[in-house]
């Protein structure tokens, strides 16, 4: 079985992560460690952690850093430069993992590629429903309720399409080998400000390398709670670096993971 490392992209929300923490910890594979890559909540989400974290399954890890706006990839970084798995799944604090999410990954998981999982959408007049337990996944994909229908049930098999496209590339339900990770220096932290770009730039500088990509439907499964989107007053920048990235055939960032080798960022405010 191969070692994995659970990181947690969370911004002052710390009730619907409670509810991907404790996904995390009754599902049928529980991950190795899990790291949480805070970027500058408040205290809340600080002591809901230490909570969990002392009664824990595993190792859960808290990363934080001064809220000076959207700057992800920063503290998954952080996160990535203390994670000990071979194996790396990034999910976003606002998506619920199936229970069968981490088993899938690693039965996915095979050199020379990432894995790629979807996601259904759990619609925002729900989303606090599921999170307080009054209604379930289940009940609302019963009801017709789930945005994604197609994406939100688990298959008796896989479908899998190997390919190198930029199309759905993801970093709310995606799985890496820590290597290649290293060796494309991780995320790339000039980009800055929530929007397009950030997660398609780590896919095309691993397709760079030479990887390829497990696109997959009815395994790994997550269930995103809607959420009103933010402003997106960086996407013109992002896809211009993107393009650049495409264009250049470049694989290692500059400003990437190796600047957390010798300072990690932990703990909270």
């Amino acid at each position: 079985m191969i070692s994995t490392s659970v990181i947690i992209s969370t911004y002052n929300n710390p009730r619907a992560l409670e509810r991907v923490i404790e996904r995390l910890q009754t599902g049928s594979r529980v991950p190795d460690e899990i790291l949480i890559a805070d970027d500058g909540s408040t205290p809340e989400t600080k002591m809901l952690v230490e909570s969990l974290a002392a009664d824990s399954r595993v190792p859960i890890l808290h990363c934080w850093h001064p809220d000076k706006g959207f700057r992800k990839n920063r503290i998954l970084n952080a996160c990535l430069s203390l994670a000990s798995g071979e194996y790396v799944v990034f999910l976003d604090g606002d998506c619920l993992p199936h229970p069968r999410c981490i088993s899938d990954h690693e039965a996915l998981a095979e050199p020379g590629y990432f894995v790629q999982g979807r996601r259904a959408f759990i619609p925002e007049t729900q989303v606090m429903a599921v999170l307080e337990g009054t209604t379930s996944i289940r009940s609302l994909f019963w009801r017709l309720r789930l945005g994604g229908m197609l994406k939100a049930v688990r298959l008796p098999v896989p479908m899998v399409a190997r390919n190198r496209e930029m199309y759905g590339l993801l970093g709310c339900n995606l799985a890496i080998w820590r290597d290649d990770l290293a060796s494309i220096n991780g995320l790339d932290e000039d980009y800055e400000g929530w929007g397009i770009g950030e997660d398609s730039d780590l896919g095309a500088r691993l397709y760079n390398l030479g990887r390829q990509r497990k696109f997959v439907h009815g395994r790994a499964l997550v269930y995103h709670l809607n959420h009103p989107e933010l402003p997106k007053d960086h996407v013109a920048a992002s896809l211009a670096r993107l393009q650049q990235t495409i264009d250049n055939r470049k694989i290692r960032c500059v400003n990437g993971l190796d600047r957390h080798a010798s300072r990690p960022e932990q703990a909270g405010p």
